[in-house]
């Protein structure tokens, strides 16, 4: 393989049209599939054709590679050409994640009523057979149990967080705790990405390096110079029926405390993007989103580009937003540090993948579950759920919270 600087290879994608799929993901890697799905669109990698070298920066590398790399791209539509699927920590200063962008030998795509495959080739590489599916491995469940953070020291978490606030030092900071399990070895992985797509097809399901889920919240899509994020913050469990599901909606609507929550985070990102766009606008009002578990306060924002940013320079700007750190943001960061009793990892890092001409769709790791997929024997795993505390919020109220955000990754798993 011939390197350039920053260890990139120098890599040749062929896109071409195919056949309509019926189902890309079973051309996922079952022990470790790389899969990004939205509404029926999916991209789903297998193989390693390069990968981020440890140390190197993630911004610089993917610009080395796209630079020197030729693209041969039949399709021409999101996601097809060269592409690479990344996972990044949330704290990468106190964090032993570390972040991963892969560029898979293969990608099958599927947008609308078009499908295509990808094949990256390093130099000298022989051209190979077009993809095949994999049969789908046994139905599993997992054992899920308390983590470092129980329920009761949850609660307890909370208050050390209002006692911030009150001090000043936040006037916002998001707090998680953490549940641990395990699935049998030899699991089909895809079988969660499955579940997950079925119940939420609204949200951005993902599986990368072993963080799977289903996140609701748009970190940033690039798309052509257009610029958009969604921004979700403040939230309420459905009702059981359909009056207290209205209930529920209007309580969540006029909620003093989650419309503060929600005004704190869509102004970190647009303060973030403000520098990188321009015609940047938001909604002045939020709308509810409605979830198959939770009602969600949302605002889009929309801005056209300005200069040659990529999507991977706005997630460096953006993240971590208001909605999954809290206000100041370093400050919050600190609290987050002192307060919580485990490292987040990957849990409310970006995720998603970026193309050759640096567009790319990114979104929050919220969800999900990270599992240890080059381990050996049976399958640990580990999931977080938070909560954004502010001035009047209750601890039981947060923890409970913190419970129904779990379920959708809790019900796939079993």
């Amino acid at each position: 393989m011939t390197s350039t600087a920053l260890g990139a290879p120098r890599l040749r994608a062929v896109t071409r049209r195919i056949e309509p799929v019926d189902d890309p993901l079973s051309y996922a890697a079952p022990g470790d599939p790389t899969v990004w799905s939205r509404r029926g669109d999916m991209l789903v990698g297998w193989g390693r054709a390069a990968e981020l070298p440890a140390g190197e920066s993630v911004v610089a590398w993917w610009r080395a590679v796209s630079e020197v790399a030729e693209v041969d791209d039949k399709v021409r539509m999101p996601g097809s050409g060269l592409v690479a699927f990344g996972a990044l920590p949330f704290d990468p200063a106190h964090s032993a994640a570390t972040p991963t962008l892969t560029v898979p030998k293969m990608i099958v795509g599927r947008r609308g009523e078009t499908s295509w495959v990808t094949h990256v080739f390093t130099d000298g590489e022989p051209e190979r057979p077009e993809p095949q599916s994999i049969p789908f491995g046994p139905h599993w469940s997992a054992v899920v149990g308390p983590g470092a953070c129980t329920p009761d020291g949850y609660q307890a978490e909370v208050r050390a967080g209002l006692e911030a606030i009150v001090s000043g030092e936040v006037a916002k900071v998001v707090l998680a705790r953490d549940l641990v399990g395990s699935v049998p070895a030899g699991s089909d992985l895809r079988r969660l990405v499955r579940a997950l797509a079925s119940a939420y097809p609204d949200t951005w399901t993902f599986a990368v390096d072993g963080a799977i889920g289903a996140s609701p919240e748009t970190l940033v899509t690039v798309s052509g110079g257009t610029v958009t994020a969604r921004v979700l913050a403040g939230t309420a469990a459905r009702g059981a029926d359909a009056d207290a599901d209205t209930a529920a909606s209007v309580a969540l609507a006029t909620s003093a405390k989650d419309l503060d929550e929600h005004r704190y985070a869509v102004q970190s990102v647009l303060t973030a993007l403000r520098a990188h766009t321009t015609a940047l606008v938001a909604e002045p009002e939020p709308f509810m989103l409605k979830l198959p578990n939770v009602w969600h306060l949302a605002t889009d924002v929309e801005g056209t580009l300005s200069g040659h940013a990529s999507a991977l320079d706005l997630v460096e700007v953006l993240h971590p937003t208001a909605a999954v750190a809290g206000t100041p943001t370093q400050a919050a960061l600190e609290v987050i540090r002192r307060v919580e009793p485990f490292d987040r990892g990957r849990y409310a890092g970006p995720v998603g993948w970026i193309d050759a001409n640096g567009d790319g769709e990114w979104a929050i790791a919220l969800r999900c579950a990270q599992f240890d997929v080059h381990g050996e024997g049976d399958i640990a795993l580990i999931a977080h759920a938070g909560a954004g505390i502010v001035a009047g919020s209750d601890p039981e109220t947060e923890m409970l919270e913190t419970r129904v955000k779990f379920r959708p990754i809790v019900d796939a798993l079993a």
